[in-house]
């Protein structure tokens, strides 16, 4: 590439605790995918910060499962990770998937952590006795209504294994702020890259993959057009391929507020009984920027090469 661009990296909620790290390496020359990759190992890290990397609310079973990817906007490539346990970086094991493995797009389960092992990558616990306590306080009252050691065996059983089901199917995600992390790099040189890492759902289902390790849904980035990512419902955005259709409005001339609330728009026409809020963020390649959500007070943050610390703007309202 040839071109000279501003540099810029743009990030959902919760975001900024790496976008600075990420803007060091592009005000140094670096480039957007490691600038991408910095910042989320950083947000990774954040022990604070229960819904990405090390400290995640578990799944049902009280098992931490990660997804990742990163998408190079020049060449279409990906790499992506889901439902990987005991490594604290998925982002960086997805990077790998990218760069070594390039036969491949997205890795799975036992075989994405046999992949990290291969690559050196360290393992570490990734439930925190603080969110160990948060799931365990959820989970306390159910438990102890189903135990059933009193009870004839057969029925116990049935019992058991009813209710069991039932907290699978009535444990919402968190009131806070959804589990996905989005960030989005624009680098001297002109390359656009795009990532996501999340835990997903808290309490979600074993095994339970979102949109962030599908390109199209969760992730997407066409350096001819521009760069998009969602956090929320990710199952809406699968059903919708969500990111690949705010580019696609990016492509037909749409600026990159009016992409997002398009593809919001579009999703609320959708049937699901599940139904929990959507965002999405853009990024183009000129370094215009937006995003958009369903509810009031949903923003998102933006740094440049000039910026102090990360400035957070509001996202449309869809």
């Amino acid at each position: 590439m040839t071109v000279t661009a501003q540099p810029i990296i743009v990030g959902s909620e919760r975001s900024e605790v790496g976008l600075p790290a990420g803007m060091a390496v592009l005000r140094a020359g670096g480039s957007a995918l490691d600038a991408v990759e910095v910042a989320l190992r950083h947000c990774e890290d954040n022990l604070a910060d229960h819904y990405v990397g090390t400290g995640w609310l578990p799944n049902a079973r009280g098992e931490v499962e990660l997804d990742a990817s990163v998408m190079i906007g020049s060449t279409r490539g990906f790499g992506a990770v889901a439902a990987l346990q005991g490594y604290p970086n998925p982002i960086s094991v997805a990077r790998a998937v990218l760069e070594r493995l390039p036969q491949h797009a997205l890795l799975v389960g036992d075989g994405a952590a046999l992949f990290a092992a291969e690559c050196g990558f360290a393992r570490a616990d990734l439930l925190t006795e603080e969110a160990r306590r948060v799931w365990h306080q959820a989970l306390r009252d159910t438990e102890e209504g189903v135990e059933g050691e009193n009870t004839d065996a057969t029925p116990g059983d049935a019992a058991y294994r009813r209710a069991a089901l039932a907290v699978v199917q009535r444990l919402a995600p968190h009131r806070g702020p959804w589990g996905t992390t989005n960030v989005l790099a624009l680098d001297r040189s002109g390359e656009l890259v795009c990532g996501v890492s999340t835990s997903g759902y808290p309490y979600k289902y074993p095994g339970r993959v979102g949109d962030s390790a599908i390109p199209g849904a969760g992730n997407y980035c066409d350096l001819r057009f521009g760069a998009a990512a969602c956090t929320g419902r990710g199952e809406l955005s699968m059903r919708a391929t969500g990111a690949r259709a705010v580019v696609e409005h990016l492509a037909r001339g749409a600026d990159p507020g009016t992409a997002c609330s398009a593809m919001l728009a579009d999703v609320a026409t959708l049937p699901d009984e599940f139904r929990a809020e959507l965002r999405v963020l853009a990024l183009a390649p000129d370094g215009r920027h937006g995003a958009a959500a369903g509810q009031d007070g949903s923003v998102y943050a933006v740094m440049t090469a000039d910026s102090v610390a990360p400035e957070v703007r509001p996202r449309t309202v869809a």
